[in-house]
């Protein structure tokens, strides 16, 4: 018992800073592993999905069952997902990678199709007039173009993962999820309290990361934004004038 009464981990308090120093090292495996999962889930995500997108949109009579099939796998309960997905790749991280992959494409397809769809036609045309062929186009006009709602769907899913992460406690790879489950099961508030403030800590950290990516490369948007301001405060001043 610790020196002027019993110490947070006896009283079992939401807070307490003994928990984060005696555990540190359980923290770090499971924040590390929870990262680990969420990057490569979201990275297989786009790779699986960019050409998903490209298919459904070259071919439109396949882009209702692309998109439908995303959406179905969306819907499909997490717990069984990984029921279904364990007697394909055992219990091992692999579950969980392929549940948050699949989990993934129905926001990831539809960003991608989205930002190429909104690509306006007359710079399609003008790119083809320059002698740009298919592939040309679509990586050196189309692409950096639809960057915005691309990496827009990326934020989601990124967010979306490190979120869902958690349930691969089930098999035991849910990084910081683990936390939780076994801090729920035995009651150790501090546990489940830092482990899910640490996810949502995650979560936000990605989010804010990536959206310095997509600023850094997308700096046309910043400046049609500044444009939109100083013509809006003109407008105004004119008005008021």
């Amino acid at each position: 018992m610790a020196q002027g009464g019993p110490s947070c981990l006896e009283r079992n308090d939401w807070i307490c800073g003994e928990y984060l120093h005696t555990r540190s090292q359980e923290l770090i495996d499971a924040t590390l592993q929870h990262v680990g999962i969420t990057v490569v889930s979201v990275l297989l995500g786009l790779l699986v999905a960019f050409p998903l997108a490209l298919l459904a949109r070259h071919r439109r009579g396949v882009a209702g069952p692309v998109l439908g099939l995303t959406t179905v796998l969306y819907t499909v309960p997490s717990l069984a997902m990984f029921a279904l997905l364990t007697p394909v790749f055992g219990v091992s991280p692999s579950v969980v990678v392929t549940g948050l992959v699949l989990y993934s494409l129905t926001i990831l397809v539809r960003n991608i199709l989205a930002g190429l769809d909104a690509v306006p036609a007359e710079v399609r045309e003008a790119a083809r007039g320059m002698g740009y062929g298919p592939a040309r186009l679509l990586f050196e006009v189309e692409l950096p173009l639809a960057l915005p709602a691309l990496v827009a769907g990326v934020r989601i899913a990124t967010v979306s993962t490190v979120a869902m992460t958690t349930i691969g406690s089930v098999v035991g790879y849910g990084g910081l999820g683990n936390l939780i489950a076994s801090g729920l099961e035995g009651f150790f508030k501090a546990e489940v309290l830092t482990a899910s403030v640490l996810c949502v800590l995650l979560a936000l950290v990605a989010d804010l990361l990536l959206l310095g990516v997509q600023r850094l490369l997308t700096p046309w948007t910043r400046a049609r934004s500044k444009g939109h301001r100083v013509r809006r405060g003109a407008a105004v001043a004119k008005a008021v004038g």
